[in-house]
């Protein structure tokens, strides 16, 4: 029987390093593509190389060449796009990388796959997204839904959804795309404002930070756990037919309830006063105090910013996963969204406890060395 052979753009982000592990585990050779940077940002990936099966190869979305060369040397069974320009927000800012990342990107890999005569043996997934609703037009949003795209990562998504379409029907390749709604983790980036919450929540419930900032508390989001999510872009591969799917939990909840329930994990009761801008999010009970914290009953920790709305703002994305439930045998509800929320926290709780104790001995050595105690 042949191998499995794996090809993932995006393989350092959340859903790469995810979808890594659950390849691997079901025996795949995989590969990933990953950009040349000064910095290093493999962490979410660091435990996986060496690992046997698991290869990273250095090529670019902006460079069709690259991926020319890579796919022909690869020779993938399944390729998983989830390389992106991902933040919404920065979309407006880096409009044109957007769209020729997010977009143009898509086209690349296709021609890569069609210049190595690969169209009957590699199947192709490429990572859609709810932004595509944008500006709603019916809830809960289904594959039939009319798209409404509202900011400019979610116009290049929709070139990147159609070119994917147009290729499965002019060129009979199985190619798919998995419209996710949103879907979190541990390892998602610190600028989403998912993470952004459960790491002020940490830092703030351990005297580290006064107050979180937020912009529009009624947003309403479908949120998953991207480790679950991942299974479904595998299934979508697996499906008899080439289809697209939304990959979502049907269930929603507003910033305000997310920021609600990390507060608690954290061990801090809120209650919400004000509208609109002048909301705030006032702490009414502290179950678990910290002795690095200061804190008290009606201090306040959750502010609005207007300096986080966008131009355009989308305020009420929920899927409707049926199809993915019926056709696929997908359980979008393998992790709760409590247990999602507990999940970060949990997470982010460690993770600034630790940054503590690593600036405490950076700071102490500093003085040894200054002091001349240590050499």
């Amino acid at each position: 029987m042949s191998k499995n052979i794996a090809l993932i753009t995006g393989v350092t982000g959340q859903d790469g390093s995810y979808l890594s592990e659950f390849l691997l585990a079901k025996g795949y050779e995989v590969h990933g593509i990953i950009r040349r940077s000064s910095v290093d940002f493999r962490e979410r990936i660091a435990h996986l190389e060496g690992t046997p099966n698991f290869h990273l190869h250095y090529a670019d979305m902006g460079d069709s060449m690259s991926l020319v060369k890579l796919v022909g040397k690869v020779q993938p069974t399944e390729i998983y796009n989830l390389a992106a320009q991902s933040h919404v927000q920065v979309s407006f800012d880096a409009p044109e990388f957007t769209a020729d990342v997010d977009a143009v990107g898509v086209l690349r890999i296709l021609e890569a796959v069609r210049t190595n005569h690969l169209e009957k043996t590699c199947k192709i997934y490429q990572a859609s997204t709810s932004e595509l609703y944008g500006k709603v037009e019916e809830v809960p949003q289904n594959e039939k839904t009319p798209f409404h795209p509202y900011s400019p990562y979610a116009v290049a998504k929709l070139y990147g959804y159609w070119i994917i379409k147009e290729y499965r029907e002019a060129y009979d390749m199985f190619c798919c795309s998995g419209i996710l709604f949103n879907h979190e983790s541990e390892r998602r980036g610190e600028t989403f404002v998912t993470r952004k919450i459960t790491l002020a929540a940490a830092r703030i419930a351990q005297g580290k930070q006064d107050c979180l900032y937020l912009g529009n508390l009624d947003s309403l989001r479908d949120w998953g756990y991207a480790k679950d999510y991942v299974e479904c872009m595998w299934l979508i591969l697996q499906h008899d037919k080439p289809e697209d799917f939304v990959i979502a939990t049907g269930v929603q909840h507003t910033v305000r309830e997310f920021a609600t329930l990390a507060f608690h994990y954290a061990g801090i009761d809120l209650r919400w006063e004000g509208e609109g801008v002048n909301e705030k999010g006032i702490i009414s009970n502290i179950s678990n105090p910290s002795n690095a914290s200061n804190l008290k009953v009606g201090d306040v920790v959750v502010a609005v910013s207007e300096a986080f709305y966008r131009p355009t703002d989308v305020v009420n994305l929920w899927g409707d996963p049926t199809k993915a439930k019926n056709e696929l045998g997908w359980n979008p509800q393998t992790t709760s969204f409590e247990q999602l929320v507990q999940i970060m926290v949990k997470h982010d709780m460690e993770k600034v406890a630790a940054d503590h104790v690593a600036s405490v001995m950076r700071t102490n050595l500093a003085e040894y060395l200054e002091k001349g105690i240590v050499k």
